[in-house]
């Protein structure tokens, strides 16, 4: 059976005309018929053996052919197959005790010609591949590459994390020792056990509004009560934490003194010490989430963590944004009890964190250029701040920064109180512009519309095209 000569102007057609074309062949055919094959289709349809590849694909991805090494491709016998029905698993799976979103706007993959202002990571070229691409190349010829590593982590990455901390502790304090670090793969894995560990379900768990959304989620999927206490762009109101850890009876308080996502806050030595001095009174833990640690601007990281001689504070610190998000590798810091009871949780879950990740990561950060790499990231990340802004102000006078951040990755913004979110995000990404809704920085209702924009990814010279793309959208709605 031969497949019929297609018209002249065929061989600049679509893909999916040439589908159309031999699944009609297809249904005149009796199963397990032979396809001619794909030399003969290409020169008796006129099109190039890419297209033909691609319809096949097609086809055999709706079961219309199957493909037969080495002998052939054949008309499928029978129907293509039924869908499964999975609706048994309804009455097994019963009502969820908490709703988790599958997938945040910030995760969305989009085509490589979009302007990605929702990404939560920097672009490839603001991170040290090189160094990345040797470390693993040696990781992988080292004893790691055959060896299951302690549960706690690897000896030499928690030395150098207790380091990191211990070198800018006050005089007075506890000194920060490896024994006090736990590895972990990615923090949002530390803050899942911390949650379970230290808050538990049901407990209530005080917490910025806005603050990061994977914290929300993590909260949700360790079935904590959130209590929200509202911040700014200079930090929450440390009498509203007193009031706050008073009044709901939460014995930890969960934020980001440094850079916080989404709106870039840093907190003033006094308003840290003040609101440390709570926690400790109140007898709680501060989990102080210190993700932006390597990302300063116009401003050093000075974690909480430094004041801390009683244990009050729990530290994350994460490797992902500065290094590479191939090397999910970050630390949890604790003393006393609470630091055992978070490691329990741990091992339970992780059992042990991949140890040629961790020797990849020691390796970029104990090398000289490392720091050359940071200060060079600064001043990258200073440029694209203030471009970014600069286009918003221009382009969006609907939309107001609330805070020019001194280090991070993201820009702010406060909208009219109309706006529409969904529609918003729905016509910028008409014109290839990818934004992050603000709703999901809140653990409960927004006071007002936010969008965040991160200036670290790609194509930074597209910034004023896409705050024209916003601000167009923006008006659209009679903002």
């Amino acid at each position: 059976m031969r497949v019929a000569l297609l018209c002249p102007d065929m061989s600049n057609d679509s893909t999916e005309r040439i589908v159309a074309h031999l699944r009609a062949w297809i249904a005149a055919a009796p199963a397990g018929a032979r396809l001619p094959s794909s030399r003969a289709l290409t020169r008796e349809l006129g099109v190039s053996p890419v297209t033909v590849q691609k319809a096949m694909h097609q086809l055999n991805a709706l079961g219309l052919i199957e493909t037969r090494p080495g002998v052939g491709t054949f008309v499928r016998a029978g129907r293509p197959p039924s869908p499964v029905d999975f609706g048994w698993q309804t009455g097994a799976l019963g009502t969820p005790r908490v709703r988790i979103p599958s997938l945040s706007s910030t995760q969305q993959v989009v085509s490589p010609d979009a302007i990605a202002l929702h990404s939560g990571y920097p672009t490839r070229e603001l991170l040290p591949t090189k160094l990345v691409q040797t470390a693993i190349a040696r990781a992988a010829r080292s004893a790691s590459a055959a060896a299951r590593s302690p549960a706690g982590g690897l000896p030499e990455l928690q030395t150098w994390f207790a380091n990191e901390l211990a070198g800018a502790t006050l005089a007075g304090a506890p000194p920060v020792t490896g024994r006090d670090v736990i590895i972990l793969p990615g923090s949002q894995s530390g803050l899942s056990s911390i949650f379970r560990a230290v808050v538990g379900p049901g407990q209530p768990l005080a917490i910025e509004s806005p603050t990061y959304w994977g914290a929300i989620v993590a909260a949700a999927q360790a079935g904590v009560v959130l209590v929200p206490i509202p911040t700014g762009s200079d930090g929450p109101n440390p009498e509203t934490v007193d009031d706050v850890l008073r009044r709901s009876g939460a014995r930890a308080f969960y934020a980001q003194p440094t850079f916080a996502n989404p709106t870039g806050a840093q907190w003033s030595p006094e308003r840290s010490r003040a609101i440390l001095d709570i926690v400790r009174n109140r007898r709680a833990f501060l989990i102080e989430d210190d993700w932006a640690h390597d990302l300063g601007i116009d401003a050093d990281p000075a974690p909480i963590a430094t004041h801390d001689t009683e244990g009050h504070v729990i530290y994350l610190r994460s490797l992902t944004k500065s290094v590479s998000p191939a090397l999910r590798v970050a630390a949890v810091i604790a003393r006393g009890p609470v630091r055992d009871r978070i490691f329990t949780d741990l091992a339970a879950e992780t059992m042990y964190v991949s140890g040629l990740l961790q020797t990849a990561a020691l390796e970029v950060v104990s090398q000289p250029s490392w720091r050359a790499h940071l200060k060079r990231l600064r001043m990258e990340l200073r440029t694209r701040r203030d471009f970014l802004a600069e286009s918003v102000a221009e382009h969006v006078p609907q939309a107001h920064i609330e805070n020019v951040p001194a280090g991070g990755l993201n820009l702010w913004l406060r909208l009219p109180q109309a706006t529409d979110l969904a529609r918003l995000s729905r016509d910028t990404a008409a014109h290839n512009v990818f934004i992050a809704a603000g709703d999901e920085w809140f653990p409960a209702e927004a006071a007002s519309p936010h969008i965040r924009l991160n200036f670290s990814g790609p194509e930074p010279e597209r910034y004023p095209e896409a705050a024209r793309a916003i601000g167009v959208a923006l008006t659209a709605q009679g903002c």
